[in-house]
Parts: structure tokens; sequence; C-alpha cells
């Protein structure tokens, strides 16, 4: 889907069709795959984006289909802040290296040890039918897309979960399966999740 073809009215339509489906919500057919979804979209429509999220949690929670939403910009700045780390990195960045900045950001978002715990927890204490995941552009290159869902596997597979990714989730038959961010970045290999775009009711 290219900044032409994104028509958010349409776009909002079919998301509330497909995930107000009793087999989307049941996962009907999986056949033993976790129920995992891209929600690819350009890049250049990340504010349409951001409300078209809002406007799909408010439509599914009227209709009853509760959402728990969690945005990995929100809670990485929620970790660094909960272990007085944020401002702290903040100072240093004006007069550390880059590389420097990076390596102790990753360190302290490292999904396996912070991210998917956070994660988890958080859908231990909500009492929802899909999961949304967002901010996988503004957490780049710091917490890895391919990463957050290989490391859900283990903790969100109960229930949907659809990750709205700005860029372009492509399969091909010599460079396999891929979340390729910004539509540029052609290397975290993911296959086991499904293009919701491709999702039929």
């Amino acid at each position: 889907m290219n900044n032409k073809e994104f028509n958010k009215k349409e776009l909002l339509d079919k998301l509330v069709k497909v995930i107000s489906d009793d087999s989307f919500l049941n996962q009907k057919g999986l056949i033993g795959e976790v129920p995992f979804y891209i929600c690819p979209f350009p890049p250049g429509k990340l504010t349409q984006m951001n409300d078209l999220v809002k406007l799909l949690k408010n439509n599914l929670e009227r209709m009853g289909i509760r959402v728990l939403h969690i945005d990995l910009y929100d809670l990485a700045i929620d970790l660094l802040e909960e272990r007085g780390s944020l401002q702290k990195i903040l100072k240093r960045e004006l007069t550390m290296e880059k590389d420097l900045v990076f390596d102790a950001l990753q360190g302290m978002l490292n999904v396996e040890n912070y991210i998917r715990p956070a994660i988890a927890n958080r859908i231990e204490r909500s009492d929802h039918h899909v999961l949304f995941i967002t901010g996988s552009g503004q957490v780049f290159p710091y917490i890895r897309s391919h990463t957050v869902l290989n490391n859900l596997q283990s903790v969100a597979s109960d229930h949907p979960l659809v990750m709205f990714f700005p860029g372009e989730y492509r399969h091909s038959e010599s460079g396999g399966t891929s979340l390729d961010l910004f539509g540029r970045l052609h290397h975290d290999k993911y296959y086991r999740a499904y293009d919701i775009h491709h999702y039929q009711v």
C-alpha cells in the first residue's frame, strides 16, 4: 500500500469488519500458527494512521470488543523513567558519541529482558480480546519489530495481535518474508505473521 492507495475510511471499515469477525477473534483456521497480524501502512501517513487506530479502538469497544493498545515508544519511555535513566540519557546524549548512546539504550531496552516482561505484565492485567502494537518506527533502531514479535510468541498468543507497521511486509521466493521498515530497510526477517490486508471475511 503506497501513499496514493491509502484511504483512511476504507481501511478503517475493513479493519473493523475483520477484527470484529468471530473467526478472527477465535483464531479459526490458523492450524497451530500464532495469531499475529501485520497492518503495514505508508510511513508518510503516520499521523492519519494514529488517528485511525484510535477510531478503530473506539469502534471495536462500542461493539463489545476490548482492545489492549501498547505503544512501543510510550512503553520505552515508561521503562526508562521507572529506572531513573531517561534524564541521564538525555543529558549524556549531548556529549556522548552516538554509538555509545545507541549501545546504552539498546541495553536498557533489551526486548527479552525488559520489553517482553513489561508487555506480558500488561497482558496479564488486561481483560482484552485483541492486542494492538504501535510505535515501531519511533523506537527504531533500539527496538526492532521482528525481535518484539519473536519474543511475544510465548506470552501473547492467546488473543490476536495486530502490529501497525510503517513500511512493507514483503513476501518473496528469493528473499523470504521480511518487515521492511519505512519501505527501505530489508533486514528484519519474520515469517509467522499474516498481512491483515489479505484477511478475507
